[in-house]
């Protein structure tokens, strides 16, 4: 008996699939067998630089072949949802790199196609699937640190190539959409909750993309979360969170650095007589860390996906999950072009 395997199809020769490649390589119950380019040449030209054996010179080309069953898409923002609506008609799954759109009319069109074709799709937030964002969302629904009152993150580095996708406003370019969705995502899931207001500030380039984007969300439970996203500065990560009984900083909470370990420090109070009045002594606290070794959230992502289409598990990021992703970053998007709060849509 053959075991039913994954066929992946890259739709695009984006730069990002070179973390995909890898993982779906080490996949034990995966295969890749295409890439799609708008070039006949384009494709060949690839598929010989990284071994794989077929290439099309359209992307419905590799849409009609019933030998691929999973396409990763990695197509600039703005073409997420024609392209995956066109994998769901075709009765290909689809993995599609964040943020999965840019409208929430978007995603409810793809909820729409995908489960009146009985398919997947899902956003590829890789750090969403990385076992430290579930071990960070259990410290604080266990209130390890008490009440979060804050949550503060920065995703920052410098973006210098002039010619970027990233940088065009009508590809969905900017920071905010390319690493903001990604502080936006991160403090929605540890959280468990959503955002009822956002207010925020931007740095715009020449073309009117935001290089620069600076933002606070406010949450329901009285947290407030701050994030700082750029493609204009040193290169910086980090999240931390402040709560009522101590602090937990996560030195990489959303990026993947293969052969590098991710750490999260849990800061706890102290219980010591004779403690300031105003509390501030550094005497009897205690800090814990946890350390994640050379863990490859992309070999996570594409594990998962084979089991949401393998076995049947749910997707660690819903549809409705996107859908309250885009609208918190349109809201943001709202406020930081009027200058007032926004509220995101419900």
């Amino acid at each position: 008996m053959v075991e039913k395997r994954v066929c992946w199809g890259l739709l695009s020769t984006a730069r990002i699939n070179e973390r995909l490649i890898p993982a779906i390589r080490a996949s034990e119950r995966s295969e890749l067998l295409g890439v799609a380019s708008r070039s006949k040449e384009r494709a060949q030209a690839y598929a010989k630089q990284w071994d794989i054996p077929h290439a099309y010179g359209t992307y419905q080309q590799m849409l009609a072949d019933p030998a691929i069953n999973v396409i990763y898409l990695s197509l600039p923002n703005y073409l997420h949802t024609e392209w995956a609506v066109k994998c769901a008609e075709a009765g290909k799954h689809v993995l599609c790199e964040k943020p999965l759109a840019i409208t929430t009319e978007e995603v409810a069109r793809m909820a729409q196609v995908a489960e009146g074709n009985g398919i997947i799709i899902q956003e590829a937030a890789m750090m969403r699937f990385h076992p430290q964002t579930r071990y960070l969302r259990k410290l604080v629904a266990n209130r390890a640190i008490g009440d979060i009152r804050l949550i503060r993150g920065v995703f920052a580095f410098t973006l210098e190539n002039p010619g970027d996708i990233r940088l065009d406003m009508n590809m969905g370019g900017g920071s905010l959409w390319d690493l903001g969705s990604y502080c936006v995502s991160f403090a929605r899931t540890v959280l468990q909750a959503e955002p009822v207001e956002v207010s925020a500030y931007q740095v715009c380039g020449d073309s009117g993309v935001d290089l620069s984007f600076s933002a606070q969300m406010q949450f329901p439970t009285g947290t407030l979360v701050h994030f700082f996203s750029s493609f204009q500065s040193f290169p910086h990560i980090e999240a931390d969170f402040l709560g009522t009984e101590g602090r937990i900083y996560a030195d990489i909470p959303w990026v993947n650095h293969i052969g590098a370990s991710a750490n999260v420090q849990v800061m706890r109070s102290g219980n010591v007589e004779g403690m300031s009045t105003f509390s501030d002594s550094m005497e009897g606290r205690t800090t814990d860390t946890k350390t994640y070794a050379n863990i490859n959230a992309y070999q996570c992502e594409v594990d998962s996906m084979v089991e949401n289409v393998l076995d049947g598990t749910e997707p660690v990021v819903s549809l409705a999950d996107s859908w309250k992703n885009v609208a918190a970053i349109v809201a943001l998007h709202e406020s930081a072009r009027t200058g007032k709060p926004a509220k995101p849509a419900t």
